[in-house]
């Protein structure tokens, strides 16, 4: 994300590379790395202060949906009753435990990041050298791998293209959305002086990674929280913000990042997505719509049937095949 600016800096410096990256690296650590430890030890604080008001329950989701169930019109109730959830005791009682249970691994979480501080602090470094290898010497590198890739030079041509492609749309398009959506929604949270703004609006963030839904799996109950208690105001401008706003900073911002060819079906980006986080852990936010990005890329490019329009029928294997 990084090489554009290398390269110009590099271009003002070209009898010393080694000068360059480490004007680079340290625009990375300044504008990027520094920040998010900040915001890191900031999430890590509200987290637990969170789940101490949980624990001590200063902080009673049950509670919360009692609120709402009993400010609810009578047919919905009704309609309620027909599916057995008219008893908002029980539910209360499972919505308390999901939140004591949340809380208590988001906690196990910070703990765990707390004692593997030296672990983190060698991979950090490990990460500051190799991107300082790869700043200087990543044009001499990619030269090699790009030598040693057993393909035609027209297809390493559009692979290449398509990779640069695929990596700008998933890491600089998708995330620079979710960090915008996730800034507005924690903002938003503080207006309105919310719990834990800065935790909900990273939580924000990475849902918004998700198709269809996205972040208003947050702000969306907290709005119907609000006018079903009385805060009318409050609901109506979160509401409004949350769609007004939070919702058209995808429609509006990712085609300036990314532009409208590359874009994946929602369906994909939600498997690829689900599937990265279950493979890969946090990191498959990222790492999961990458390579289904990838493999479409590869896909399209070995597939020039599909391209040119040739009919599914004429693709079908004879009926005298396996």
């Amino acid at each position: 994300m990084f090489t554009p600016l290398h390269k110009k800096i590099a271009a003002k410096f070209p009898k010393y590379p080694t000068i360059a990256a480490l004007i680079t690296l340290s625009l990375c650590l300044v504008l990027v790395i520094l920040p998010l430890i900040l915001l890191s030890i900031s999430l890590a604080k509200e987290s637990a202060a969170i789940y101490e008001r949980v624990h001590t329950g200063q902080m009673n989701f049950g509670q919360y949906f009692q609120q709402i169930y009993n400010a609810l019109p009578q047919w919905l109730i009704d309609l309620l009753a027909r599916f057995n959830l008219n008893d908002p005791k029980v539910i209360q009682e499972k919505i308390s435990g999901i939140s004591v249970q949340a809380s208590q691994f988001v906690a196990t979480k910070v703990l765990a990041i707390g004692q593997n501080t030296m672990g983190f602090l060698v991979s950090f470094c490990i990460m500051l050298y190799l991107l300082f290898f790869f700043l200087r010497d990543g044009k001499v590198l990619v030269r090699k791998i790009y030598a040693a890739v057993p393909l035609d030079d027209s297809h390493k041509q559009k692979l290449g293209a398509k990779f640069i492609t695929v990596v700008r749309a998933t890491v600089k398009g998708n995330l620079a959305v979710a960090a915008t959506q996730g800034a507005l929604g924690g903002i938003i949270f503080w207006i309105l002086d919310i719990d834990g703004a800065l935790l909900w609006g990273v939580v924000m963030a990475f849902l918004s990674l998700l198709p269809a839904v996205g972040a208003a799996i947050v702000w969306a109950p907290v709005a119907i929280y609000f006018l079903a208690t009385g805060a009318n105001w409050q609901g109506i401008v979160l509401a409004a913000y949350g769609a007004g706003v939070m919702g058209m900073v995808d429609n509006i911002l990712r085609p300036l990042l990314v532009g409208k060819d590359t874009k994946m079906p929602d369906y994909l980006i939600l498997i690829s997505t689900l599937g990265g986080l279950s493979l890969f852990g946090l990191t498959g936010f990222v790492i999961g719509p990458l390579i289904a990005a990838l493999f479409i890329a590869v896909w399209d490019l070995f597939a020039p049937q599909a391209q040119i329009g040739v009919p599914a029928d004429s693709l079908a294997p004879p009926d005298n095949q396996n």
